[in-house]
């Protein structure tokens, strides 16, 4: 056991030994970016620059894979102000379902007819006009990211010629608005990280409709009404819709997570590594994205509520595993807030390979956790066959996503060191139960 305890702990020292680097390689490419920004926003002042991002380079640091990230542009507008008209099947323009039926529906902004202030809205830049009743016309997300892209030319071309960016310190080749963002390219002194400019509206507290009530006791008190209060956030859908984006409202989340004792942010950065390094090799194949598995580690949260649940590197891992597990063999992984809307939808994984990768690493872990050859360790496999039925039952029957089902999971893997009594008799009760189920079935 000790051998296989300082394999993790090995693991995750070779990952945390790159943080104050990467942080440094993120705040060096981000400066290049704010720079461009702000001669943006002296340009329209109707755009503003974001300074509060410590939460991402926070989230940078965690992280080993080289997904995009997104920067988004505030507009300076009051979103209290503006009618968030939910968009119906009878409203023509550009109206578009939704990947996911499930999802939050996507809004129209309006501009309603007795508004004051908001005339800088109502320019042909970003505005169409309405012969509505309600509202004077709608503010255009296609306009919007069509002006912004203008703006940030602009100011690319300005910081280059007053040498306020150094040579070849981004690239605007990718800077299109038809994928409902912009891309650039920007160095980070040693490599080049993509960032995903994004127009949002801040904070309308009138949309936001959850479709959970509470969280758990593995938050602490009032967390969902905590990040209620801060409203939601309101970016492109298509050429004329805004949808919810729940980026932020994740984000505080995570950062709650991140105050908790234990190891739950370093079994997130672990298993991104795994994934990244072995299950999507280096990057090379698509596959699980950090923002999943940020989802599956809420989850795990809430599920084993417990400290005693996160003292231990391997078993905080195998915590975040069984979730995934559970997720993928029902091809199902609930947004944390919208338990509705399935994260595995509509984006082309094939997921029995993903799932099959994972099996085998929650099997037999050791040689993906290996930094060098010598570090590699026997070990025999931790499952015996037959697991993934056991792991589907949450498919048929919601009533089985709860602590006890997934304890059952974690004895499976030889990683059940919980004390609890109650617990222990539950697990056990849950245990009998999928017996009966197994052997009715065979």
């Amino acid at each position: 056991m000790a051998v296989k305890i300082s394999l993790w702990h090995h693991y995750l020292q070779a990952i945390q030994s790159r943080e104050t680097p990467k942080i440094q390689d993120y705040q060096r490419a981000e400066n290049v970016l704010l720079t461009i920004l702000e001669r943006v926003q002296e340009l329209d002042p109707r755009f503003r620059v974001d300074y509060s991002r410590d939460l991402e380079a926070f989230q940078f640091a965690l992280r080993t894979s080289e997904d995009d990230l997104t920067i988004e542009v505030p507009l300076w507008v009051d979103s209290e102000a503006l009618l968030a008209q939910e968009a119906t099947d009878g409203q023509p323009e550009g109206r578009r379902v939704p990947e996911n039926p499930l999802s939050p529906a996507p809004y129209m902004l309006g501009i309603p007819r007795d508004a004051t202030g908001l005339e800088r809205w109502m320019t042909e830049d970003v505005f169409n006009p309405s012969e509505s009743t309600e509202c004077q016309g709608y503010i255009l997300p296609s306009k919007v990211l069509g002006h912004l892209k203008e703006l940030l030319v602009a100011a690319i071309v300005h910081c280059k010629h007053h040498c306020l960016i150094m040579p070849g310190s981004l690239n605007a080749a990718n800077l299109k608005e038809e994928d409902l963002h912009m891309s650039l390219l920007v160095s980070s002194g040693w490599r080049m990280i993509c960032f995903n400019i994004i127009p949002v509206v801040k904070r309308n507290r009138s949309i936001l409709h959850l479709q959970r009530k509470h969280l758990a006791q593995g938050f602490p008190d009032g967390s969902l009404e905590k990040i209620q209060h801060q409203g939601a956030d309101l970016i492109p859908s298509d050429s004329h819709h805004w949808r919810v984006s729940t980026d932020n409202l994740i984000s505080k989340l995570l950062s709650i997570v991140g105050s908790l004792q234990g190891y739950r942010l370093e079994s997130l950065s672990v298993l991104d590594r795994v994934n990244n390094e072995s299950w999507r090799e280096g990057g090379k194949k698509a596959g699980l994205t950090f923002d999943q598995l940020k989802m599956v580690l809420l989850w795990a949260t809430e599920l084993f509520p417990s400290p005693e649940d996160w003292t231990d590197l391997e078993g905080s891992v195998y915590r975040l595993l069984v979730v995934l597990l559970c997720c993928l063999a029902a091809r199902n992984l609930p947004h944390f807030l919208f338990p509705k809307h399935n994260l595995l939808q509509g984006r082309g994984l094939d997921l029995n390979s993903v799932y099959q990768q994972v099996e085998k690493f929650a099997s037999q872990p050791e040689q993906s956790l290996q930094i060098h050859v010598t570090h590699l360790f026997a070990s025999p496999p931790r499952l015996d066959t037959g697991i993934k039925a056991l792991l589907q039952l949450p498919a048929n029957s919601p009533s089985y996503w709860h602590t006890a089902y997934f304890d059952v999971l974690l004895d499976k893997f030889q990683v059940y060191n919980i004390q609890d009594k109650d617990r222990i008799s539950a697990m056990q009760n849950i245990f009998l139960k999928t017996k009966k189920l197994e052997n009715s079935g065979s």
